[in-house]
């Protein structure tokens, strides 16, 4: 769970879209907008797990293929189904700690472990980014990774098996893993994958 003074910082910064969109459908990705900044207790987790922080290595979009698709899916399905949701007081003692778990954790804790699990299957890192986000009606602040991939921005999160695109989830969104440095960057609407081809 982030901390409260985190939640704040990022409130501060930018709200996201909720736009609706089915789970694999040519979908959207995250419009950026500028230098955000991560929970406190990233800086500490990237001195331990330096490697789990890198996001600058490899392509920045994945192609989507068919068997892709299942390796996201199973990934995200397994690590939700063997790790105990508990908060990081509960298991760690302390109010906010990002590592890697074993049997119980929180939010973020699956995020990191399900980027470990697909870096293990050679996902690139700069296409596995951590992402912070708050929980509709409780306003709780909430980590899930976001999968950068031909079809668009797809959520992997402790709170649902399905993989769905970032549009379509409830969620407000805030900051991400930047791919261009070690920072993190600001994330505002939802731009539809057919737009941004032309962009690009």
């Amino acid at each position: 769970m982030i901390r409260k003074y985190s939640l704040l910082v990022l409130t501060a910064l930018v709200i996201g879209s909720t736009i609706s969109a089915p789970a694999f459908a040519r979908g959207t990705e995250m419009q950026l907008n500028g230098k955000g900044f991560g929970p406190p207790a990233f800086r500490s987790f990237c001195g331990r797990f330096a490697s789990l922080c890198n996001t600058r290595s490899g392509a920045r979009i994945v192609q989507l293929t068919a068997d892709k698709r299942h390796q996201l899916q199973t990934v995200n399905s397994t690590v939700n189904s063997s790790i105990k949701q508990q908060s990081d007081m509960q298991t760690n003692g302390v109010e906010d700690l990002w590592t890697i778990p074993t049997k119980a954790g929180d939010c973020e804790d699956f995020a990191i472990l399900k980027k470990r699990e697909l870096l293990k299957r050679g996902w690139p890192a700069a296409s596995l980014l951590l992402t912070v986000a708050r929980l509709p009606f409780s306003n709780e602040g909430h980590v899930v990774l976001t999968v950068r991939t031909s079809d668009g921005d797809l959520i992997l999160d402790n709170r649902t098996n399905s993989v769905r695109d970032w549009s379509s989830t409830s969620y407000r969104y805030y900051a991400r893993q930047s791919q261009r440095s070690a920072g993190w960057d600001r994330i505002g609407k939802a731009i539809p994958i057919d737009v941004t081809a032309r962009l690009k």
